[in-house]
Formats: structure tokens, sequence, C-alpha cells
């Protein structure tokens, strides 16, 4: 409940966790500045790592599609070739896939505003599935379906959304950083987020489907291989786990803090009152 101070003059009451909110804003606004801006100069440097390795990216591009043929995965362009001729299908699929940045951000800002306390384990789940990533990108640097049209894959974005490739020139985003796909990883985390802490049935609903449909749009969008979407989920649950050991060692360490003055409290009065109490005699 919030405290509530009364107005003398005119009656009003106001509460008092208002203002004392406002300052904190700002320091948490700077501080998660910081820690975007440090993940996009972490990524731009692995982006460079990454270009100088094209001949690696196109390499590891024939081992992934081996793989998947070893194991009965490699189906993306046959699901290509269902859908290429629906333009309804595609435009679909590409405004999915487009959709990726707005509907992250936009929940991170949601948790943040609305759901404060459960904010930093998500922005931590994402910073530490985007750092193991990272590591991934530079380590094994993964050319994607759309440049290997040789094996029957299609670029519908670059096709029918021209402008979002525009965009996103190479001189901004790293091309071959196709493993693990974090457009399916931290759109599964904005689904567990939709369904675990919101109240409308519908956006639970849409917290279920909207990771399928992702998954989906980025195989028929030629941007990842199925086993990237794969490995996309499996970051994101190590991202969670981690959050969770940093949740862990906060609360563990605050519990240690604020039961300092208690057991000093506690002790000083056992103590005073074993102390014999002196009472003057005439």
């Amino acid at each position: 409940m919030t405290a509530r101070l009364v107005d003398p003059a005119g009656g009003r009451t106001t509460p008092t966790g208002a203002d004392d909110d406002r300052p904190r804003r700002v320091p948490t606004l700077i501080r998660e500045a910081v820690l975007i801006a440090s993940a996009v100069v972490l990524y731009a440097l692995v982006r460079g790592l990454a270009n100088d390795r094209v001949a690696a990216a196109f390499d590891h591009a024939e081992q992934v599609i081996a793989f998947e043929r070893s194991v009965g995965l490699f189906v993306e362009p046959a699901l290509q070739r269902a859908i290429i001729d629906n333009d309804i299908v595609v435009a679909a699929v590409n405004v999915v896939y487009i959709a990726f940045w707005p509907v992250v951000v936009l929940t991170l800002v949601w948790l943040l505003l609305r759901r404060p306390a459960a904010y930093p384990r998500y922005r931590n789940a994402v910073l530490a599935s985007g750092a193991l990533s990272l590591v991934l990108f530079a380590v094994y640097p993964l050319a994607p379906p759309r440049f290997v049209p040789e094996y029957g894959f299609v670029d519908t974005i670059a096709q029918h959304a021209t402008t979002y490739r525009t965009l996103n020139t190479p001189a901004l985003v790293n091309e071959y950083a196709a493993m693990p796909s974090l457009h399916f990883g931290w759109v599964l985390l904005v689904g567990i987020v939709w369904v675990t802490l919101t109240r409308h049935t519908l956006v639970r609903v849409l917290g279920v489907v909207l990771p399928v449909l992702m998954f989906a749009s980025i195989v028929l969008t030629a941007n990842h291989y199925i086993v990237d979407g794969i490995a996309g989920a499996a970051v994101i649950v190590l991202g969670l786990v981690i959050a969770g050991l940093i949740d862990r060692a906060r609360n563990g360490e605050r519990s240690r803090y604020d039961g300092e003055p208690a057991s000093l409290t506690s002790g000083s009065t056992e103590t005073s009152a074993s102390m014999p109490s002196r009472v003057p005699t005439r």
C-alpha cells in the first residue's frame, strides 16, 4: 500500500512514493542505455571478426547442411517450395520476421514499466544469451541459407521487402551469424514473458503462438536453418539459468545484508535483558 500525504491547505492527498520513483528512473535508464551500448559495441567487434572469415562461414554452411541431411532435417528447401508461389503467405512470414525487434524492445519496455521486479531477470537472460551467441558467432560463423541458393533456397525478404534488406546493410549487421537464431530465441523469451506475466488470455495465447510463427518464419524466409532455431532455444534456456543464478546470488547477498542489523538489534536486546538492573537503595 502506498502511503499518502495530506495537504493541510487543500485537503488533497498525494502518494509519497510518486515523487520518490522519479529520481530513480534516470539512473535506471542510464544504466540500461550503458548495457545496451556495451552489447552493441561487442556485437560490432564480433561482426568484424566474422566478416574476415567468410570462407569459413560457407564451409560451415556445407557442414550444417550435411548434418541436417544425415539426421533427416534438411527439409527447408521443400518447405519453401510449398509456399513460394503464395504471395500472401510469403508476405506474412516476411512480416513476422521483420517484426522481431519491435516485439522484443516493446516487451522489455513493458517489463521495465509494468513489471519492474521481473525486469532484471529477463534483461539478464537477454544479455546472457546474447553473450553466449556472440561467442558462437565468433567461433562458428555461418552463412545463412539465403547465401547458398544452389541448394534451392530463396531470399523472400530480398524479393518482397527490399527496404528491410537495405536498412540491414553488411556495415550494420553480421550476415554470418546464422547460428544460433536469436530471432527465434529472443521471441521464445518474449513468449515466456507473455505467458507467465500477463493477465489477459489473448496475450497468453499469443505468447504460445508467436514463437511457433517465428520459427516457421526464420526457415521459410531462408534466414536460418532448422538447427539454428534449436540452438537459439538452447541459448535462451542457458540465459534463463544464468539469470536465475544471478537472482539467487543477489537475493542471498540482500538477505545477508538485511539480516545483519536485525541480528545486531536482537543481540543488543538480549544483552540488555540479561544485565541485572541496578536499583538505588537508601
